[in-house]
């Protein structure tokens, strides 16, 4: 779902605003995913001794004529020790706006979706890791109009 609406945050003109009902399914313990985990008891462990959390986030990535790289995140969660590391989450709307400045968003065919995380630590850096896999979608060549109640 896609509106042309006014943006009050900068100049004067209407900007694309989109709406994004997603689905995540994740297994944030997989190796392909990039992290360091360990073996203890047959069960892989993502939270060791210096894990205290992770920080989830799905952001959007596409191009417009305007500007070669646009990044929004729409959605985050904050994954404590102890939560369940596998995520199935159905029919999640977007936690943010998804503003473009501009008219970027209609008929975009190639909008990119990937959930990232970081690894916050008791003690040291923090690790940024990116999802092995991402999902392309189109948005619509036409806009929703606003219901008058």
């Amino acid at each position: 779902l896609r509106k042309n609406v006014e943006d009050f945050t900068g100049p004067r003109e209407r900007s694309d605003l989109g709406f994004v009902t997603f689905d995540i399914t994740a297994d944030i313990l997989n190796r392909k995913n990039g992290l360091q985990t360990f073996r203890n008891k047959n069960t892989l462990i993502i939270f060791d001794w210096n894990v205290k959390q992770l920080f989830l986030y799905l952001s959007a990535e596409y191009s417009t004529k305007n500007n070669a790289l646009n990044q929004v995140v729409l959605w985050d969660k904050i994954m404590l020790r102890g939560d369940n590391p596998r995520l199935s989450l159905k029919d999640m709307k977007s936690k943010y706006f998804f503003f473009d400045d501009g008219n970027g968003l209609k008929g975009n065919r190639n909008i990119t979706l990937t959930l990232s995380w970081n690894v916050v630590p008791n003690a040291g850096i923090l690790p940024l890791v990116t999802g092995s896999g991402h999902v392309s979608v189109p948005f619509p060549d036409t806009y929703e109009t606003t219901k008058s109640y």
